[in-house]
């Protein structure tokens, strides 16, 4: 019997190193393929690829061949610390739309007709999510369009581009809107990393008694999806008939005043917020799960603070390391 293969565009990144892990616990043979291998581990890959998929001879190269599946992770992102800024747009939209364009392409050329695209929930119109209670991010919400950033709008543009392929060239692409993913191996400083690991290592860094500094007055409102979550759904999805798009994330909201006391209460610390001023991106957001458990069968079940007992315990790991 053949040994099933599969490619990870973006298999450097959180999200991609451990998509490699789980395909090839899954018996995967995996071509991993980034600008950068893995920071944080070394990567599980059969083979990995350094290099720059926004270039089209590299894809050309790394889609040599039919692969039994191809995951489309590469772009560029990071927290609000860098999307909202507006510093970065013209880099967001050209880097990840040229990827996109590239992997579409090179799939089609090779006769590969499934491709699972990584959307994001930054595609949903900012006016539906000034409430922080009541957030409305159901899939059939996303038009008319109205995104808060142009990470949103390349995402959302994108999606079309892998659905278009879908209508006129009879491919089978997959498309998913993540929902602040999270844990072990993401990103945990310099400016692109997201909530719960910007958080998790303030509270680690912070004397007991000592001040947290928290962006905005603490009532902006998301949910967080442990990795493995992710995973799981991301792997139903591509496997289903269900083409999306459809929301993979936690329904678990919270403001970002309980995020902090959730990781105190891991950390055993007593914390004084302290807020300033900084990039919030919407109001509110909130998983809609009611599209993939329909479709799917499947809802995320593991707790929000579970994953932050083991993301904490990483991150506190890594500034051990560091401080030696």
């Amino acid at each position: 019997m053949l040994r099933k293969t599969a490619l990870v565009c973006g298999a450097g990144g959180f999200i991609g190193s451990h998509l490699v892990r789980r395909l090839r616990h899954e018996g995967f043979w995996v071509r991993g393929v980034d600008l950068k291998l893995p920071e944080y581990e070394e990567t599980e890959a059969d083979e990995f690829v350094v290099d720059d998929l926004r270039k089209q001879e590299t894809c050309e190269r790394v889609v040599d061949g039919r692969f039994d599946e191809v995951y489309q992770l590469a772009a560029d992102m990071g927290g609000a610390g860098y999307i909202f800024t507006g510093e970065h747009d013209a880099d967001i939209i050209h880097n990840s739309s040229t990827i996109n364009l590239n992997i579409a392409h090179g799939c089609r050329r090779r006769g590969i007709d499934r491709i699972f695209y990584s959307s994001s929930a930054c595609i949903y119109p900012a006016h539906n999510q000034d409430d922080p209670h009541n957030p409305n991010c159901a899939e059939s919400s996303a038009y008319p369009a109205a995104p808060d950033s142009e990470y949103g709008w390349e995402k959302l543009i994108s999606e079309r581009l892998f659905l278009a392929y879908n209508r006129n060239y009879a491919m089978r692409n997959r498309i998913a809107r993540y929902h602040n993913i999270f844990g072990p191996s993401g990103t945990w400083q310099g400016g692109k990393e997201k909530a719960p690991a910007a958080i998790c290592r303030k509270v680690a860094m912070a004397l007991n008694g000592g001040d947290i500094e928290i962006w905005g007055d603490g009532q902006q409102t998301r949910s967080f999806l442990y990795v493995d979550e992710c995973l799981e759904g991301t792997t139903r999805l591509m496997r289903s008939d269900f083409e999306g798009p459809v929301n993979i994330g936690s329904d678990e909201m919270v403001n970002i005043d309980q995020l902090v006391d959730l990781v105190c209460a891991i950390a055993g610390k007593r914390l004084h917020k302290r807020y300033i001023a900084g990039p919030l991106g919407v109001r509110g957001r909130n998983s809609d799960n009611r599209l993939i458990e329909q479709k799917l069968g499947w809802r995320p079940s593991q707790s929000l603070t579970a994953g932050l007992e083991k993301t904490y315990a990483w991150i506190e790991s890594q500034l051990l390391r560091k401080a030696a």
